[in-house]
């Protein structure tokens, strides 16, 4: 029942989010670079590090941010990770940290996750990025590219991405 509520706060606060976002910085071209990623799919950050030095990144312009899953509520010595129980009954964040990375304005922010992810939508709509990035499966009104490709499959991940970084003259 508790869920069920919770869900449905979640919901109306993402179409709230999607409502009121500025696409007017659309077209900037890429100088920071943010993930949010589903730890309990991947957590070898590592060649996230490596794909944003690929790209002319350094390691000072990217962010990631982790989100993992927990039955009770367990102390994380991480700053850079929330879990469900970050989130009120009524779908508000209250990681502080979570609250800092989401009001950060990325150039790029991609969503490293698939499917309906409700606690990741929602921070995926929260965000103040200007372009964001996401994989095919998860509701498209929160991305403006949808990437079509294996999420653990880093290296074709990483071929698309730089591809359509350069088509849309993010990248040179």
């Amino acid at each position: 029942m508790f869920k069920r509520i919770q869900q449905q706060f979640i919901r109306k606060r993402i179409l709230k989010n999607l409502k009121k976002r500025d696409i007017s910085k659309i077209n900037e071209p890429l100088k920071t670079l943010g993930f949010l990623v589903d730890e309990d799919l991947f957590n070898d950050f590592e060649k996230l590090y490596e794909l944003a030095g690929e790209i002319g990144l350094q390691r000072k312009d990217i962010k990631i941010f982790t989100f993992i899953r927990v039955k009770k509520k367990l102390p994380s010595l991480r700053q850079n990770q929330l879990n469900n129980k970050h989130f009120t009954w009524k779908g508000e964040i209250v990681n502080l940290n979570a609250k800092e990375f989401l009001d950060l304005p990325f150039d790029v922010l991609v969503g490293y996750y698939k499917g309906s992810h409700e606690f990741l939508n929602l921070m995926m709509s929260t965000s103040k990025a200007k372009f964001k990035v996401g994989f095919s499966g998860v509701d498209d009104r929160l991305s403006d590219l949808l990437i079509n490709v294996d999420l653990m499959k880093v290296e074709d991940f990483k071929n698309e991405f730089i591809k359509y970084l350069r088509v849309l003259n993010k990248i040179s």
